[in-house]
């Protein structure tokens, strides 16, 4: 029986004592020096490092809703060393070696987040375990093959990404049809809206302001508008993610995908020695269609996928943030992943949107000119890419000299942008074409063996290029 539909099993697990009650500030108005909008990961992110670098700035983060209510807050709770865009695809537009420095970045953002978790939070909270990503068809172990001798081609060693032969991956993943799998160590399993929270109390004992409640409408330079007024300041960062497209002149700027999940209720021991994910590894497979998952810290199943149908004219309501369909077709996925759970009931089911840009291409940028900084495009992986994406946005705001801040603003996503989405209908045909050519795919493979060249092309040309 569904107890909580709509609600994060992560709302729901949030002890009280750690959520963050920003206090009361009085009323912003006159000048200040940074203005960010969102109380997500890329905000808070951007405003503790640039504390950290410049203690007295005075930094102001402004949140329509509450800390962590987007995809940070609601996420399937990967820290995760992944990009949206392939590191061929880095390599083709700014050569190799610049693709491996933003890889490489991505690995030590995982361990720096780790190094946060110690001091600000609590361990339950982020777990290292790795990635496993099992194979469950010879279409799926090409394609999961092939991301490993890619990593090799750059440089990487079975230290960062491996193949696992079947009775090993069964070991550590014991998924039906397992016959192999890719497996990384660069990745935690976290609680995030714990996480959020825990970053946002830092933020605030730093020395920032945080104003839940106050929607903005535009973002001009030196100056934003708001339902509580107008604001001044000399630099504003925009970290809205998929929000993005509510705000003035940026409708085209994302795409808002709507990623759902569901929760488990906590499973017995007996039933975790026969599934494994010891040491709790967040698992995916090699299916066209993305789905993800982890054991959470209490023994549950956290799973989730994409599938959800795009809105015409970009359109987010809270009322798409469940989809009964969907919601079967997650259980159903997961029970066939894991028949050993049995009917174990599902307690939650929940939603939100992420970004994609056109390119799927992450992206931070600063205009020292205008004074306006974003950071985003994550589609999904942007646990800890917005850590790196706060660092490198706090050292370009700041002209940090720093050796590694130097670094941080030579990433090949600095600067980058992305083209705009086509105009509607024409958006929602191609996307909602892709969704269900990727569907059609995973059925193509799973009924014949092979791989499926004409809609998994499909999806390749629409979705991910």
């Amino acid at each position: 029986m569904l107890e909580d539909a709509g609600r994060s099993l992560w709302a729901d697990t949030l002890p009280d004592h750690e959520r963050t009650v920003p206090p009361e500030p009085a009323q912003v108005d006159g000048h200040i020096d940074v203005a960010i909008v969102g109380a997500g990961f890329t905000g808070l992110w951007t405003a503790w490092y640039l504390l950290e670098q410049s203690p007295g700035l005075s930094v102001t983060v402004l949140e329509r809703d509450h800390i962590g209510f987007g995809a940070s807050g609601r996420n399937g709770g990967w820290c995760s060393a992944l990009l949206p865009m392939r590191m061929s695809t880095i390599a083709d537009r700014h050569g190799d070696a610049a693709a491996v420095r933003l890889q490489r970045a991505m690995h030590d953002t995982v361990s720096e987040i780790g190094r946060f978790v110690d001091e600000y939070g609590e361990p339950s909270m982020f777990e290292y375990g790795g990635t496993i990503d099992v194979a469950r068809s010879a279409p799926q172990t090409d394609r999961l093959r092939h991301e490993v001798d890619e990593y090799r081609r750059f440089g990487f060693g079975p230290d960062d990404y491996r193949w696992l032969e079947r009775d090993e991956a069964v070991a550590a993943c014991n998924a039906t049809g397992v016959i192999g799998a890719m497996e990384t160590p660069h990745c935690a399993a976290i609680h995030p809206l714990r996480l959020v929270h825990a970053l946002a109390r830092a933020v605030i004992g730093a020395g920032a302001t945080i104003r839940e409640g106050v929607t903005v409408r535009a973002i001009e330079s030196g100056c934003l508008e708001t339902d509580a007024g107008g604001i001044r300041a000399d630099v504003i960062v925009r970290s809205t993610e998929g929000y993005t497209v509510e705000l003035a002149g940026e409708r085209r700027s994302v795409l808002p995908i709507y990623s759902m999940m569901i929760a488990t209720e906590p499973l017995p021991a007996a039933v975790w020695a026969e599934i494994g994910l010891d040491g709790r590894p967040t698992f995916a497979d090699g299916r066209h269609l993305i789905i993800y998952g982890q054991r959470t810290h209490d023994g549950r199943f956290a799973f989730g996928g994409r599938g959800a149908p795009y809105h015409f004219g970009s359109r987010i309501d809270a009322a798409f943030d469940t989809d009964d369909r969907i919601r079967e077709l997650l259980t159903n996925s997961l029970r066939q992943l894991f028949p050993v759970i049995g009917d174990a009931a599902i307690t939650h089911h929940w939603g939100g949107v992420l970004a994609a840009p056109r390119d799927w291409a992450c992206s931070v940028r600063f205009d020292r000119r205008t004074g306006l900084a974003s950071a985003g495009g994550y589609v999904g992986d942007g646990v800890a890419t917005t850590n790196l994406a706060g660092r490198t946005l706090a050292a370009l705001i700041s002209e940090s000299t720093d050796d590694r801040d130097r670094d941080l603003v030579r990433l090949p996503w600095v600067g980058h942008r992305s083209k705009r989405w086509e105009p509607e209908p024409f958006r929602w045909i191609g996307v909602n074409a892709g969704r269900t050519a990727a569907r059609l795919a995973d059925r193509s493979e799973e009924r014949t063996g092979k791989a499926s060249r004409g809609w998994g092309g499909l999806v390749d040309m629409i979705l991910r290029r």
